[in-house]
């Protein structure tokens, strides 16, 4: 299947780029631009690029520009987006970080609604958010939320996260609550992957799975986990796989990536990626 990622770089002059990706020496390689990967979108895409080749397929497209939080280079991205969605579209979109914007993503989930063969479509970090802000959450497949992002989408006040209640304070025991409160209000993906120290994969009927081992603590402190998370969803779902199992077992290998790395906090999210092939071998061998 063909599958688009979506998202920024907090550089101001980094202009939209759409190509095809790969990972070299360290860095992402965008059609002669080049990015570090050290977390966010870049290292979503490292993280799909080499599961991709583990498993087979095609890497990502990636439609990605500059953004260091004014939304300029967002709403060049929205507009670039909006033009080119159509029926013979990528089959898998993976939004990223995007400024949020109700207006652009209100557009955009509108025209979707309006094709014969609707994308797949998942959402990480910001575009959850605007994704609940518009009332548009429920046309999307997957969201993969940690637990404050899980408590503003459980949150139906809340039209942005400043001004979530006092579910932000709870902790990860407060998770099934907060799903259940999400889906009762219609500010829920269709699946949820909420990251923690329990992964918990949970659709409208609740609960699915939940994912404890292994545990690696000094993964913790570690910027970009998430992100290398949604990479290897959404490589996983791009294979084929259904979105349910492909939480599990993308949730698997981010702990295993931690258990062969053995990580200091010192580590960055390049430093682990070089054990994700085997990491995302081990938990493709250890699935029921």
């Amino acid at each position: 299947m063909s599958w688009l990622i979506l998202g920024t770089a907090p550089y101001e002059d980094f202009p939209l780029v759409e190509s095809a990706c790969r990972v070299e020496k360290g860095r992402v390689e965008l059609c002669g631009q080049s990015l570090s990967i050290s977390r966010g979108t870049p290292a979503l895409i490292a993280a799909a690029c080499i599961s991709a080749q583990v498993l087979g397929i095609s890497p990502p497209r990636t439609l990605i520009v500059g953004d260091i939080g004014d939304g300029k280079g967002s709403r060049l991205l929205y507009s670039r987006l909006l033009d080119q969605i159509r029926d013979d579209m990528e089959n898998i979109l993976v939004f990223h970080y995007l400024q949020p914007d109700v207006n652009w993503s209100s557009k955009i989930s509108l025209k979707f609604q309006e094709l014969s063969r609707k994308p797949t479509l998942i959402a990480d970090a910001g575009y959850m958010y605007v994704a609940k802000m518009s009332g548009m959450a429920y046309i999307y497949d997957l969201f993969t939320p940690d637990i404050g992002e899980m408590a503003f989408l459980a949150d139906e006040n809340a039209p942005h996260p400043f001004y979530t209640r006092g579910f932000l304070l709870q902790d990860e025991d407060s998770a099934r609550d907060l799903i259940k409160r999400a889906y009762e209000n219609d500010n829920a993906a269709r699946y949820l992957l909420v990251k923690g120290k329990k992964d918990l994969v949970a659709c409208t009927e609740g609960i699915i799975d939940e994912i404890s081992e292994p545990c690696v603590e000094s993964m913790e402190p570690i910027g970009g986990t998430g992100d290398s998370l949604t990479g290897l969803v959404g490589s996983l779902v791009a294979s084929g796989t259904p979105i349910d199992r492909a939480c599990s077992i993308a949730a698997r290998a981010n702990r295993y990536l931690g258990l062969l790395a053995n990580p200091t906090p010192a580590f960055s999210i390049s430093d682990l990626l070089a054990f994700l092939p085997r990491a995302l071998e081990i938990a493709l061998g250890s699935r029921s």
